[in-house]
C-alpha cells in the first residue's frame, strides 16, 4: 500500500489491546493513518493509543462498527483481527455479515514490512528477546532502524518504533500458521519446537510452516545448535554457541554468571575477539549471537557492535527483576512452554549459586506457574511436571484459558499430582490473590521467586504490593 493510499485508509482493530495488535495500531498512527479499536480490557497500550488520537471502545458491539463507518466516511476502512478473535465476536460477525474489508493482523505487518529492508525474527522461543537485542544494536549502530515486536523494548520503552528508516526489525508469530504471509530480506529462525497445539497437530506441521517462511526470505539465518533446524533447513548463514566450525558466526562462552556472559566471538571460523555481554544465560547468548550475526549480514561494523554491546537489556517479562519484599527477590518471566521453563529455572539456579558464593544464607528457588491454554497443558503435562519439579518449591495456579474451551475439564492438579511424585514441595493454589494471602507462609527470607506464565500472572507483583501497603 503506497503512502497516499495509506493516508486515505482507516484501521479498526478488534482486540486492540494485545501486545501484537497494539504495536501495529501504534505503527499505523505513526504513519499518519487514523485508527480505532475495541478491547474489553484497558491497559497501558490502549491508554497510549488513546493519547495519540486513536478512538478506543471498551465494549465489542456492532454499534462500534456503525460509529466507525459513520465517522470515517471519507476513508477506506479496514477491519483488523487476530486469530484470537472468535467468529462469534459481535463486531467481527457484523463485519462479515456486511461484507466489510477484514484483514488479518499478519497482512498489516506484511504490508508495513514491504516498505523497509526487513529483518524478520521467527522461532518457537526467544523471538522477543532476539528482536530486542537486534533493535538495540541497529538503533545504536545505525540510527536508521524501526521495530515492531511482541514485547516492550527498553531502548524505545515501546513495542513499536516506526519511523522513516531503512531497516525494520519485525517479530514474526508462527502460532496460527500465518507465518507464510511474510517476505523478508533477512529471515532469522531461532529454533523450532512443537507448540501451539490448538493449531498444529505435530512437529512436522510446525516445520512445514517455517519452511514457507524460509522460502520467502531472501537470506536465511539459522541456529546451528537447534537439531530440528540442522536436520530440515539449509543456509550459508548459521550461528552457534557450541562450535566455531562450519558456521558463519559463533560466540563460545568462557564464563557465565548472574551478571554477565563472556565469550569468544568468531566469524567464518576465525577468532575476532572476546566479548563481555551484560546479559546472563546460555539461551540469551544464543539470541544475542543471532542479533550480532544479522547486524553483520547487513554490513554493520563489528567495532560499532562491540562498542554498544554494553547497552543490551532484556525486554520486559524476560527474567525481569521486579523488586524485593522482606528479603524475598521477585522475578517475572514469560516462560509458558516446558523448554522455556527449563531455561528460566536454570537461570534462577545461576543467580542462587552466585548468592551462595557471596552469602552464607541458603536460598530456595520458588516457582510460581500459571499454565497457559488447556491444549498446551493437555499436550505437555509430563514435560511441565518434569521441568517444574527442578525448583525447590512449586506453586501452580489455575489454567489461563486464553479464550479456549476446557473440553476435557482439565485443572492444574493434573500437573501438581505428577510433580508430587518427583518433588513433595508442590501445591495447587487457585489464584494469585490466594498466593498473596498466604505469602509469608509460602515463602521465607532469602527466597528467589520466579513468577512464570503468559497469562495475567504478571499482575502478581502489583497484587502483592497493594497487600504490603495496607
Amino acid at each position: 500500500m503506497d503512502k497516499k493510499l495509506l493516508l486515505k485508509s482507516h484501521f479498526h482493530f478488534i482486540g486492540i489491546g494485545g501486545i501484537g495488535m497494539s504495536a501495529l495500531a501504534l505503527g499505523l498512527l505513526k504513519k499518519g493513518c487514523s485508527v480505532s479499536g475495541s478491547d474489553l480490557v484497558k491497559n497501558d497500550e490502549t491508554k497510549k493509543l488513546e493519547e495519540l488520537g486513536a478512538v478506543i471502545f471498551t465494549s465489542q458491539i456492532r454499534q462500534n462498527i456503525k460509529f466507525v463507518i459513520s465517522k470515517f466516511t471519507n476513508k477506506l476502512i479496514n477491519f483488523v483481527v487476530s486469530s484470537a478473535i472468535k467468529p462469534e465476536n459481535e463486531e467481527f460477525s457484523y463485519c462479515r455479515e456486511k461484507k466489510f474489508s477484514i484483514k488479518h493482523r499478519s497482512e498489516i505487518l506484511a504490508m508495513l514490512m514491504s516498505t523497509y529492508t526487513s529483518l524478520a525474527v521467527a522461532g518457537s522461543h526467544g523471538k522477543t528477546s532476539t528482536s530486542t537485542f537486534l533493535s538495540t544494536i541497529l538503533e545504536l549502530c545505525t540510527s536508521n532502524s524501526s521495530s515492531i515486536t511482541g514485547g516492550i523494548i527498553p531502548i524505545y520503552n515501546s513495542n513499536c518504533h516506526l519511523e522513516n528508516t531503512k531497516y525494520l526489525v519485525a517479530e514474526i508469530d508462527e502460532s496460527d500458521g500465518t507465518i507464510n504471509k511474510y517476505n523478508s530480506d533477512i529471515g532469522i529462525i531461532n529454533n523450532i519446537d512443537f507448540d501451539h497445539c490448538d493449531h498444529f497437530s505435530d512437529l512436522s506441521e510446525v516445520i512445514s510452516s517455517f519452511k514457507s517462511f524460509a522460502k520467502n526470505s531472501k537470506k536465511l539465518l539459522l541456529n546451528f545448535d537447534c537439531k530440528t533446524l540442522r536436520n530440515n533447513f539449509y543456509s550459508n548463514y548459521k550461528w552457534s554457541n557450541t562450535t566455531a566450525k562450519n558456521v558463519a558466526y559463533a560466540i563460545i562462552p568462557t564464563e557465565i554468571n548472574s551478571k554477565y556472559t563472556i565469550g569468544k566471538y568468531y566469524e567464518n571460523g576465525n577468532f575476532i575477539c572476546s566479548l563481555n555481554i551484560p546479559i546472563p544465560g546460555l539461551h540469551n547468548l544464543s539470541n544475542i549471537t543471532a542479533a550480532i550475526a544479522a547486524s553483520r549480514m547487513i554490513g554493520v561494523d563489528f567495532i560499532e557492535i562491540k562498542k554498544n554491546i554494553k547497552y543490551l537489556k532484556l525486554p520486559k517479562k524476560r527474567f525481569e527483576f521486579r523488586g524485593q519484599i522482606d528479603e524475598r527477590s521477585f522475578y517475572d518471566d514469560y516462560a509458558h512452554h516446558p523448554n522455556e521453563i527449563k531455561e528460566t529455572i536454570k537461570l534462577g539456579r545461576l543467580f542462587i549459586q552466585q548468592k551462595h558464593n557471596n552469602e552464607c544464607q541458603q536460598s530456595r528457588l520458588i516457582a510460581v506457574f500459571q499454565p497457559h491454554r488447556y491444549s498446551r497443558v493437555k499436550q505437555f503435562t509430563k514435560e511441565f511436571a518434569e521441568e517444574l519439579s527442578k525448583a525447590d518449591v512449586i506453586y501452580v495456579t489455575s489454567i489461563y484459558g486464553a479464550g479456549e474451551e476446557n473440553e476435557d475439564k482439565l485443572t492444574s492438579k493434573i500437573i501438581t499430582d505428577l510433580i508430587y511424585k518427583k518433588n513433595k514441595n508442590v501445591s495447587y493454589i487457585n489464584n494469585y490473590y490466594e498466593v498473596t494471602k498466604k505469602f509469608y507462609n509460602l515463602t521465607q527470607k532469602g527466597d528467589l521467586i520466579l513468577n512464570m506464565g503468559a497469562g495475567d500472572c504478571h499482575n502478581f507483583w502489583s497484587i502483592l504490593n497493594k497487600k504490603q501497603l495496607k
